[in-house]
């Protein structure tokens, strides 16, 4: 697909250029195996061009006026839907992603960009009182300077706005490194969008690249002041490590094993539907997606039944088609790497309700129920279309087997109770966690972010402003200061 090969370069410096490596990402479509493009890797002398070639332009910018970054994204808007169609299918074709999920994430991507459209009139100075009577507190809240963006496959196009649209719209340059999996939607489509939006050259730079070729050069750069990372907790731990040995702030985005918990008194029928899109919304590669379903024993017949009744009806298969609710996994390992969890988890006990198939990047659902208290796959991620159900007696079992992950993310609970709903969620340990829905949500204003293993920090509205920016004191003596020598 020429949409492909046309954007498979770096961005840098508001050039478009091949990297120096001396290997090639190759991007895949993963449900036919399609060659979309093939992209020679930045090395790490690219990215300290990348690095200073931002740290050049953010000066300028910084000092634009708020008004005239406005104006950025509001074209950068424009064009996104302008060409939706054209993306959608790029969604399709380098991630696997259904039509649904395309739309999901379209959507989420638009509403990201009007926020940003806000933050950058957003900072605001204060004035604070002082005990001297002739001395004014000046407290200005400023750019970080550089933003380091490194950005996951599952949602790429979205994820990657989240981060550098409001980097940008506060006055940061950014540096971003997508995903190997996810080159184009994660990295140089976003570098082209702003580019025709008429952001400045150097103010967002995009380095298509892999941590075989350049370590830690992204993270231990003297450049950046903040890195933004979405990916595993595996991997946010070394983040974490390198940027505290080098004093930079880090947002950590991470995994999760979010419980949806029904209670006895909840919309039996409702909470199946939306038990089932928390877990299988695109294929289960979802850091919120609702990895363990917990049921009390009274609705637990019910609930299984009709649960699994729903799941067979769940069309795997080309995401390109209208019906197909859940589509490939993004790459060979991944799909071996849910069958095996699956095998291992029924070897050593539990009942499969649902036991799923794999066919190449195509792994068809699987429910799983009556796991061993001390079964690993209760206590980690599963990226992946596997449900497990979980039976408990009471509250006070629901918020033990709830909290009993390193994880916490995101939840839901279901009851006929609003207030009992929120009474149990706020004895959930989870950074968000949502009464009758789905667990999977996100909204351009609201504080995202996880506790636990789940990540550092939050993004959205307000919180992307501490996150992006830095508080300034400037004091201003109008008299005279007394020193003691």
């Amino acid at each position: 697909m020429s949409f492909f090969t046309d954007l498979a370069h770096q961005y840098i410096d508001g050039e478009w250029k091949a990297g120096s490596g001396s290997w090639d990402i190759i991007d895949f479509n993963p449900y036919d195996g399609e060659k979309l493009a093939s992209i020679t890797v930045a090395t790490a002398e690219e990215i300290d061009q990348a690095y200073r070639a931002a740290q050049r332009a953010q000066e300028a910018w910084g000092a634009t006026n708020p008004y005239t970054r406005r104006a950025v994204f509001e074209r950068a808007l424009r064009i996104v839907e302008e060409r939706e169609a054209e993306i959608t299918e790029a969604i399709v074709a380098e991630l696997g992603g259904t039509l649904v999920k395309a739309g999901f994430e379209l959507h989420l991507a638009k509403e990201f960009l009007r926020e940003a459209v806000h933050l950058a009139l957003a900072p605001q100075g204060r004035i604070l009182p002082s005990p001297d009577d002739t001395k004014e507190n000046r407290l200005y809240r400023v750019p970080v300077g550089v933003v380091g963006v490194i950005s996951p496959f599952n949602f790429p196009f979205l994820l990657s706005l989240k981060s550098v649209a409001p980097a940008i719209a506060l006055g940061n340059a950014v540096v971003l490194k997508p995903h190997q999996n996810a080159p184009v939607l994660g990295g140089s489509l976003v570098a082209k969008i702003f580019e025709e939006a008429g952001l400045p050259p150097g103010v967002l730079n995009v380095v298509i690249t892999d941590i075989a070729e350049i370590g830690d050069a992204l993270l231990e750069h003297p450049v950046p002041g903040v890195i933004s990372f979405t990916g595993s907790d595996a991997v946010g731990r070394h983040v974490a490590t390198v940027c505290a040995q080098t004093f930079k702030r880090c947002i950590l985005e991470l995994g999760g094993n979010s419980a949806l918990i029904v209670l006895d008194d909840a919309d039996v029928d409702y909470a199946v539907d939306a038990a089932v899109f928390s877990r299988f919304v695109h294929q289960g590669q979802v850091c919120m997606a609702a990895n363990r379903i917990l049921v009390d024993r009274s609705v637990r017949d019910e609930f299984t039944e009709k649960f699994v009744a729903k799941v067979k009806t769940l069309k795997v298969g080309d995401p390109a088609d209208p019906s197909t609710h859940i589509g490939p996994l993004i790459n060979s390992s991944q799909a071996d790497g849910v069958s095996s969890l699956v095998a291992q988890t029924v070897q050593a006990g539990a009942t499969a309700l649902v036991h799923g198939t794999t066919d190449g990047n195509l792994v068809s659902p699987s429910v799983l129920t009556d796991l061993p208290e001390d079964s690993p796959v209760l206590r980690q991620e599963v990226f992946g279309p596997v449900a497990i159900i979980l039976p408990f007696d009471g509250e006070e079992e629901a918020v033990r087997i709830a909290n009993e992950t390193p994880y916490g993310l995101s939840g839901a609970v279901h009851t006929g109770d609003t207030e009992r709903g929120v009474r149990l969620a706020q004895r959930i340990r989870t950074g968000m966690i949502h009464i009758n829905d789905g667990t999977v949500h996100d909204e351009p204003i609201v504080p995202f972010g996880g506790e636990k293993h789940s990540g550092v920090g939050r993004l959205n509205g307000e919180s992307t402003v501490e996150a992006f920016t830095a508080l300034k004191w400037i004091s201003v003596q109008h008299g005279r200061s007394r020193f003691p020598f």
